[in-house]
């Protein structure tokens, strides 16, 4: 793809008529624009350092093959660029659901996923401040047409790397020298997005990977909540991980795979952010035995079998680097020693470091969730450190 000037692609409609573009207008190359413009004036999704913050909506191709778009966010620092251009950050955000009004790019005062959108900025600010254009995909199916499939590492990493290519058709000052960063869900993602980057986007660098708390072990959180005899609000995460298995092979049958109960809440995954869907009349209110079925059949096989594959040890040519807050209560600290293990006995232990924090400074989250998300600010030097150790230094 060649980053051109010219041909400016159109301005997105306002509003929400920007995340359904026609199906005439799905045609061109991975990456390519579809349209774009500003960010609503009451979106919160901005990052205030920017010096511009844009909704693009681009094309990029689901695991099957599909012309799909996706939506997300361009921000460009203050700072004047190098020569060379300005690097790129591509984020990958953390669990928000998997219903469109939970989109980081459609954030709004008073959406369940507000909180959880929010706390990336700091260190998304402290990238701007270096000089660092920010991007920031909404993923497959979050705010554009279809089901997000949740942790399907192909799909992530599509969204990851095909708005790093938008933006740079958008922004020609932007380098073809780029990084990726995410969060809990973003952390697993942009681990495949450091995977897939050789062979989906060969036009780039990609110098780093940054995994906060990556999600990993899917078949085993799975087996040990459905053992559970009380209702726990993170069977939410039961239902999201099924929509993924999904989205990677069809042939899998719900009711094959559910209980009675959680099939009949089944379809709040999409209209229910992650916090709805942890809600005591939604699938927070089911206790582990209510959750997937027990008899041996094809469709728990597949389903299985897609769960081993979103485990996120990888073959990653870039430097790899793995932060986690050891007291942290959503991602298991000693499953993500394991994969860094794992990682660095793939990859070459020279290549892959990890970071772990024994205490972090706890946000005042509602779920008690405060060190799984504080973890990015505690983290943010030291990450920000390190990309700048490899990423070419703005002035």
């Amino acid at each position: 793809m060649t980053v051109s000037a010219t041909a400016r692609p159109p301005k997105a409609p306002e509003g929400l008529a920007a995340y359904r573009p026609p199906a005439s207008m799905l045609k061109g190359t991975h990456g390519d624009v579809i349209w774009y413009r500003d960010l609503d004036s009451n979106s919160l999704a901005g990052l205030s350092s920017a010096r511009s913050n844009e909704l693009v909506v681009y094309l990029s191709e689901s695991v099957h093959g599909k012309p799909i778009a996706v939506s997300g966010i361009i921000a460009l620092p203050k700072k004047a660029p190098l020569d060379s251009g300005y690097p790129v950050i591509s984020w990958a955000h953390g669990t928000v659901g998997s219903a469109d009004r939970c989109a980081p790019s459609r954030d709004v005062e008073g959406e369940q996923a507000h909180p959880y959108n929010a706390f990336p900025h700091v260190l998304l600010n402290k990238f701007l401040d270096q000089g660092w254009a920010v991007v920031m995909t909404d993923y497959e199916g979050l705010g554009t047409e279809g089901p997000h499939p949740y942790l399907l590492g192909k799909s992530e990493a599509r969204g990851i790397l095909d708005i790093v290519r938008a933006a740079r058709q958008l922004h020609p000052e932007l380098s073809d020298q780029f990084a990726i960063v995410g969060h809990s869900q973003g952390g697993q993602a942009a681990l495949f997005g450091a995977h897939y980057a050789p062979e989906w986007t060969r036009e780039l660098t990609l110098r780093g990977v940054a995994a906060l708390a990556p999600a990993s072990a899917i078949g085993t959180l799975v087996e040990l909540a459905c053992q559970k005899d009380e209702p726990d609000g993170g069977n939410a995460f039961v239902a999201l991980f099924v929509t993924g298995a999904i989205a990677g092979d069809p042939s899998i049958k719900l009711e094959e795979v559910l209980k009675p109960e959680s099939l009949a809440l089944y379809p709040h995954v999409e209209d229910r952010c992650r916090v709805g869907l942890s809600h005591p009349k939604s699938w927070g209110g089911l206790t582990g035995k209510q959750l997937l079925r027990s008899e041996e059949s094809t469709s728990r096989a597949s389903l299985f079998n897609q769960f081993v594959a979103m485990h996120p040890n990888l073959d990653i040519q870039a430097p790899i680097r793995i932060s986690q807050a050891i007291p942290d209560k959503r991602v298991n600290a000693a499953l993500t020693k394991i994969l860094s293990e794992q990682l660095a006995a793939k990859n070459g232990r020279d290549k892959v470091t990890y970071k772990p924090y024994l205490t972090v400074s706890p946000t005042h989250d509602p779920e008690e969730l405060g060190y799984h998300f504080g973890l990015i600010d505690t983290d943010s030097d030291a990450l920000t450190g390190w990309l700048a150790g490899l990423l070419p230094k703005v002035e």
